[in-house]
């Protein structure tokens, strides 16, 4: 392995470890829900508040432009070792509902330092082949999300607490390796004198906001499909009276195998084109939406599990090719910000879509209420193949 491979590999690592705080607290929901005495929805609540916290984050370091004024191995460093900190408090006996939510937020914020510098830092030391870079650190982000329920799964009878201990040990060691290994790069400042609305100027280009327009029709589907994994699981449990159905265990294998769908989308990518194969994703990823009206009362768990499976590699696959499409079309000066406020706002649209989701899952059967996730596709694709936006 030349020094280059070495760099990406460790790169992936730090952002697989890293990441691994963002669903830590949706792993153990129900413990959380019975150690605090909660009996509403509350996963719900939990995924939006760190998803506002990686909001806020992310707004902050695009207003400021901070991801390119400053060295972003330690940024990542800093923002690992704090997420790190703050995650333990989840560990607190008397932990009440108002210290959860303001955990998860300030977790939230300090991914903000992890994802999108991740990929700042990979965008660094790999100006050609960037597309299976990012296919490779967007696929840890995937596993990294995935690897609480895989946690909670191994830790078997031992206190959920476990969960949070692994992962702030593991975003830890991530901190440590982007900041040892990881060589350093020239930063290259802005010429232009700081500006509230400088940021903005990344999306004067055509084909950056087809990109952005794309990923945001992906972000919309993505998040939520997510969190309702585990939900789609139980239901199909409960209705197929299959009690050997482990959900942690086989929520972590559908979101996990959305990792290898991003290493292959990389490398699909280099041969084919970024535009056609996020193009091809997307569309698929539209049409498991729309299907899933079949697949929800099916009898046969492994054709169930397997068209889960199918989704969720689709789901993402698309993810890192859009931000190489963002990270080509952005400006030098600006890549950082540029990955950072379509990050924010992409996540702004995870909340929307989550919160409309649940509030239909009232109203709507639940045999059909995953049909309106094609919404964000749909419109993604619209946009993202217009031809007056990619002239």
């Amino acid at each position: 392995m030349n020094r280059k491979s070495l760099t990406i590999f460790l790169i992936v690592i730090a952002q697989f470890f890293g990441t691994s705080l963002w669903f830590a607290g949706n792993a153990v929901i129900a413990d959380l829900m019975v150690h605090m005495n909660i009996e509403n929805d509350f996963v719900q609540i939990l995924t939006i508040t760190i998803q506002a916290g990686f909001i806020a984050g992310t707004l902050f370091f695009a207003v400021f432009n901070i991801a390119d004024k400053f060295s972003a191995r330690k940024l990542f460093f800093v923002c690992s070792l704090l997420a790190a900190i703050i995650n333990l408090g989840m560990c607190m006996q008397a932990i009440s509902i108002t210290e959860v939510l303001f955990i998860r937020f300030l977790t939230g914020v300090l991914l903000a330092g992890i994802y999108p510098i991740g990929m700042k830092i990979a965008s660094e030391n790999s100006p050609n082949g960037l597309g299976i870079s990012l296919g490779f650190l967007v696929g840890a982000l995937v596993l990294g999300t995935a690897l609480p329920h895989f946690i909670k799964v191994a830790i078997g009878s031992l206190p959920y607490e476990f969960v949070f201990y692994t992962t702030s040990l593991l975003a830890f060691v991530g901190g440590v390796l982007i900041y040892l290994f990881i060589p350093k790069n020239v930063i290259i400042k802005s010429p232009q004198k700081f500006k509230l609305t400088n940021f903005l100027i990344v999306f004067k280009s055509a084909p950056f906001r087809a990109s952005a327009f794309g990923y945001w029709g992906h972000m919309w589907e993505l998040f939520t499909f997510w969190m309702f994994v585990p939900a789609m699981l139980t239901a199909h449990k409960i209705y197929s009276q299959h009690s050997y159905i482990n959900i942690s265990l086989f929520s972590f294998i559908v979101i996990g195998m959305g990792s290898l769908a991003c290493v292959i989308s990389g490398f699909l990518a280099a041969k084919f084109g970024e535009k056609k194969i996020a193009t091809i994703a997307l569309l698929f990823s539209c049409l498991c939406c729309l299907v899933s009206p079949f697949f929800y009362n099916i009898n046969s768990t492994t054709l169930f599990v397997t068209f889960l499976i199918i989704w969720g590699m689709f789901v993402i696959a698309d993810s890192p090719l859009f931000s190489t499409l963002i990270a080509h079309n952005a400006p030098q000066t600006y890549r950082g910000a540029a990955l950072t406020i379509v990050n924010s706002i992409g996540f702004l649209i995870t909340i929307l879509s989550i919160k409309i989701i649940n509030y239909l899952a009232q109203i709507v059967s639940p045999q059909y209420l995953y049909t309106f996730l094609a919404i964000g596709p749909v419109l993604g694709l619209l946009a993202f193949l217009h031809k007056k936006q990619n002239a």
